[in-house]
């Protein structure tokens, strides 16, 4: 006679106590099985002899940074005091205010990844945020793509922001003769102002008001900070990307900051370069006047507003032909996007030149304002050119505006057949 069968319900070994404690295991704790929060990274950058050893010192000593890893180039460029470091290694110091200090060894990913590892597996302190400190001739914009770009870096980090440091005394100097000074500040989120108390008199505080005044026409939306006031502070350096982490909430507004641009837009006449890029024409006396900000010139910055949505496809496609037809001119592109799929549930787009965060939906609007708010800063590009495009992807009805290219070319033009010659 058989034996009956015993069913059993989760006993501890059997096929269905495994599935059960399997079942209890996939719906308990799910924040257990989440990817760990991204770390938010700052870049530092600046010209050379711009103030970055001051600064990242300064920042190396500060209780504040305890939780941080700083990366830098070479330790002896910086110059640290040693009576600062606890403990010392070929690429690494721990410094007695707790924050970690790395060296570059090959590339930015190398390290990166390396110390991503290292933390890890426990072998350095757990860091919760990362600066990394550019040299002075560097393009900001490579070290901006890694992070947003390679597949495991965009994971485990989130762009923060940029600060770029110039020099007062220096400085208006620098940006009239090297493009790439133009560019660190054109992309910065934060302008630190540096040796300003090395300017005496008169002079010096128009110097440095004319400084600060062409910076905002440069970056309206960057916020301008002077080292020498104490002002250049981890709370005021930090943070600058669109998560807050005080209120763990998106702050677009404070991020995209496009209130800034309206502004500079209002008082652009009073500048001696027109917001369309024409010349003016003042009497020099006969002198033919220098053109110092030949470099500044060809920064465009402009926020672009459109209260009709447009369709995701269409969106798709505006950025797709914008990035890869322009990608060096789009120094930084910021901005909330109206879709026409959700009215409700606006998506937030970040992009340095050619690589673009993928577009992300935010679960409403940050405020009562629904329209779409892109803020650009363009390196050699009209701003027409781009809101003639957002039109004509979104639909937008605009004026038909006659191509000169094509009218000279053309044989039937009345300048070609003589009619008025």
């Amino acid at each position: 006679m058989n034996e009956p069968s015993v069913m059993t319900s989760g006993a501890p070994g059997s096929s269905a106590g495994q599935d059960v404690a399997q079942r209890s295991a996939n719906h308990a704790a799910p924040e257990a099985r989440r990817p760990p929060a991204p770390f938010p990274l700052t870049v530092i950058t600046g010209f050379l002899g711009a103030g970055k050893t001051t600064l990242l010192n300064r920042l190396l000593r500060d209780p504040a940074l305890s939780d941080t890893l700083v990366i830098i180039n070479e330790f002896g460029e910086i110059g640290l005091d040693h009576l600062l470091v606890e403990q010392a290694g070929d690429d690494m110091l721990v410094m007695t205010s707790g924050c970690v200090c790395c060296s570059i060894r090959g590339d930015l990913i190398t390290t990166l990844e390396d110390v991503l590892r290292r933390r890890d597996n426990g072998r350095i302190t757990p860091f919760k945020r990362v600066i990394i400190e550019t040299t002075g001739l560097a393009d900001p914009a490579p070290v901006l793509h890694t992070i947003m770009y390679h597949p495991y870096l965009m994971l485990r980090f989130r762009l923060d922001g940029v600060v770029t440091l110039i020099d007062a005394v220096n400085g208006a100097a620098t940006l009239d003769a090297h493009e790439e000074a133009v560019k660190q500040a054109a992309m910065a989120d934060r302008l630190v102002i540096a040796k300003t108390d090395l300017l005496e008199g008169e002079a010096g505080a128009r110097a440095s008001a004319d400084l600060r005044a062409r910076l905002s026409r440069l970056n309206p939306g960057a916020r301008v900070i002077d080292a020498a006031k104490g002002e250049a502070t981890p709370a005021a350096l930090l943070d600058a990307g669109l998560y807050d982490p005080e209120r763990k909430t998106l702050e677009v507004r404070r991020w995209l900051n496009a209130e800034a641009f309206s502004q500079r837009s209002e008082g652009a006449t009073a500048h001696h370069h027109d917001d369309d890029g024409e010349d003016h024409h003042h009497d020099h006396g006969g002198h033919e006047p220098r053109d110092v900000n030949r470099h500044d010139a060809r920064i465009r910055a402009f926020c672009m507003r459109s209260d009709a949505p447009i369709a995701p496809a269409a969106f798709d496609l505006f950025l797709e032909l914008l990035r890869n037809a322009h990608g060096p001119s789009l120094l930084r592109v910021k901005g909330i996007v109206a879709l026409d799929d959700d009215l409700s549930r606006p998506v937030v787009i970040h992009g340095v030149q050619h690589v673009f965060h993928p577009p992300a939906r935010l679960p409403a609007w940050p405020d009562d304002d629904h329209a779409t708010r892109i803020v650009f800063i363009l390196r050699d590009m009209d701003p027409a050119f781009v809101e003639g495009m957002w039109k004509a992807f979104a639909g937008v009805p605009d004026l038909d505006r006659a191509d000169a290219a094509a009218l000279g070319n053309n044989p039937l033009a009345p300048t070609k057949t003589g009619l008025l010659a």
